[in-house]
């Protein structure tokens, strides 16, 4: 294993692949590209991060400050595995355009947002590889469902999902025997499918990355890495080191016993294993270089915490800083040859920026009352949820919004919280002393949450640029931002909020807060949901996008680009497991390439 810091870090003269970023996309190079040979630096912008040594898994919110609330510093609460990041990282501002509002959500710290995500690991299904064939906006992507269904199954197996085996429209189901098993529904999720029975809107078991049953560590490493020895011997070895799901504590906050899907527990360490990996933290890259035939010769990154410039060199570049922060290096990497930015000849660099369309609503649901103590901690989320529906109606012209949306719901009498019992007076007539615990011990566990996520479609109007002024404490030019949702997504999250106050009335219980039929105040900010993709998008015609169906540029052949800035459209679908399967296809091909000479 080679383990170093910025501080005191020697690097080999050349490389045979530089990645930049060590979440999703660049956790998933790193892993392919090492386990076929290749030498790799690992650059990451935030510090080293070990979830097994620094995850406070047993820890309640009495051994927090404030209870474990959260802050300006960690707005997920005390507790989340993020570190040095958030929507505000001192010293790395990004600005927005007047009249625009978008929130940037970054984790500097190795394995970035896999430490922090959800989990949720859904397909893109038929319809999302060609939704311009299908209603006429946006654009196609350059493959098909057809050509990702392998590497979808390969994923699932080398992370660890868990799923039904449902097969609705545009929600396909996994291969026989890749997913795990789905754990037990809860009481609150029995009692939402009951009512949505009855609204004829399906709730399934939900796909997430955690592990319910041990991995077979005997048989997946020679089925995901056939006739590869070095493969199957790190593998082995890393899953072996995985445990099941106890059902304990938030997958927010990291996992010990490497239990859930992290970059940092998954993929890193089998890569770290072969020792063909050298890994830089604190190495914040700026640009990429160019030779003079136009082709990436590497980069220069700055140690952070000695605040010395470095170049590094290799035969291939791959970026996977996270959407934005890809866009924001290309676009800082100017050149004689690459005036607007290296490989951005159409111009489509930092453009067509997606979010996730997100919009929530509260209910109190008398049903749920006065139910006897029980841990509903389960997976610490979401067991089943809701897929879209109404694909025929949207295909009939009968709605007002091209795309649809997905429900995620919560409730239940886990751990409780800070503020938890918050605004419990409005149902107790201000009760207090022995006649407020009775009321809270009655209402607790009675409250539920619905978030609708759906689809954006890609415009014009929203897009990342170079600031021409600002710059963070490195002295590189930040990102501008401009933003707008089309009147698609406005109705999209005013049906949202339509369809909670449904499904809530039929459970019995009372919205909390206010159905907006008006989408623009039911609407999250962009940003918020922190699925952000797009700006240097893939696609068939070199002068409408940047990339190849393999994520390499058009106009750099030994330049790659592995997170979700590769996205053409952002499906109602959670990115991450399409981003890691897209990285696993694209490492695929760059090794191919490199055999054949062609790079």
């Amino acid at each position: 294993m080679i383990r170093v810091s910025a501080r005191r870090s020697k690097v080999a003269p050349q490389y045979d692949v530089i990645v930049v970023g060590s979440g999703a996309g660049g956790g998933m190079a790193a892993y392919q590209l090492s386990v076929q040979g290749l030498k790799v630096l690992l650059l990451e912008a935030g510090r080293d991060y070990d979830p097994v040594t620094e995850t406070p898994m047993f820890q309640t919110p009495k051994d927090a400050p404030l209870r474990g609330a959260g802050g300006a510093d960690k707005p997920f609460g005390f507790y989340d595995a993020t570190v040095d990041g958030g929507w505000r990282v001192p010293g790395e501002p990004f600005t927005t355009a007047p009249g625009s509002q978008f929130q940037w959500w970054r984790a500097r710290m190795l394995g970035g947002r896999t430490n922090h995500w959800g989990r949720i690991s859904l397909r893109m299904g038929p319809y999302d590889f060609k939704p311009k064939s299908r209603d006429g906006l946006g654009e196609d992507w350059p493959m098909t469902y057809e050509t990702m269904a392998p590497y979808y199954d390969k994923t699932e197996l080398l992370i660890g999902v868990y799923g039904g085996e449902e097969d609705l429209e545009n929600t396909p189901r996994s291969s026989p025997g890749v997913l795990q098993p789905p754990p037990a529904a809860r009481t609150y999720e029995l009692l939402t499918k009951q009512a949505c029975d009855h609204l004829k809107i399906p709730v399934i078991p939900a796909h997430r990355a955690v592990l319910t049953r041990r991995q077979d560590s005997a048989r997946l490493p020679q089925k995901l890495h056939p006739g590869n020895r070095l493969a199957q011997r790190v593998l082995k070895q890393s899953m072996d080191q995985r445990m099941a799901c106890f059902y304990a504590t938030d997958c927010g906050r990291g996992c010990s016993i490497k239990a859930n899907f992290q970059s940092t527990t998954v993929l890193i360490p089998p890569a770290m294993a072969t020792g063909n990996v050298t890994l830089i933290t604190d190495a914040m890259v700026r640009e990429v270089t160019v030779d003079k035939q136009g082709r990436a010769s590497g980069v220069h990154y700055i140690d952070k915490l000695t605040r010395v410039d470095h170049h590094v060199t290799a035969k291939v570049v791959v970026l996977a800083a996270s959407a934005c922060e890809t866009s924001r290096i290309m676009l800082n990497s100017k050149s004689a040859l690459f005036p607007n930015g290296i490989a951005n000849g159409s111009g489509v660099v930092g453009k067509y920026l997606m979010d996730t369309v997100g919009a929530g609503l509260s209910a109190q649901i008398p049903r749920l009352e006065g139910l006897p103590p029980i841990n509903e901690d389960g997976t610490a989320g979401i067991h089943m949820y809701m897929p879209w529906w109404l694909y025929g109606d949207q295909a009939s012209g009968k709605m007002s919004f091209a795309r649809g949306y997905h429900i995620e719901f919560g409730g239940g009498r886990s751990m409780p919280g800070p503020g938890i019992f918050g605004g419990l007076e409005s149902f107790t007539g201000g009760a207090y002393g022995k006649k407020f615990k009775e009321e809270a011990r009655r209402y607790y566990g009675s409250f539920m949450w619905f978030d609708g996520r759906g689809e954006m479609i890609p415009n014009e109007d929203s897009y990342c640029e170079i600031d021409p002024v600002a710059v963070d404490q490195w002295g590189i030019p930040v990102l501008r931002f401009h933003w707008k949702w089309s009147q698609h997504e406005i109705d999209q999250a005013a049906h949202m909020h339509k369809t909670f106050a449904e499904i809530i009335a039929q459970m019995g219980g009372t919205v909390q807060g206010t159905v907006q039929t008006d989408g623009n105040k039911a609407i999250a900010a962009g940003g918020s949901i922190i699925h952000e993709v797009g700006t240097v998008r893939m696609g068939t015609d070199p002068k409408k996008s940047v990339l190849n169906e393999f994520g390499q540029a058009w106009e750099v052949k030994n330049l790659f680009v592995t997170d979700g800035a590769t996205f053409v459209s952002n499906a109602d679908k959670n990115p991450t497991l399409s981003i890691l399967a897209l990285a696993w296809r694209s490492c695929d091909y760059l090794v191919d390439e490199l055999k054949k000479g062609n790079i």
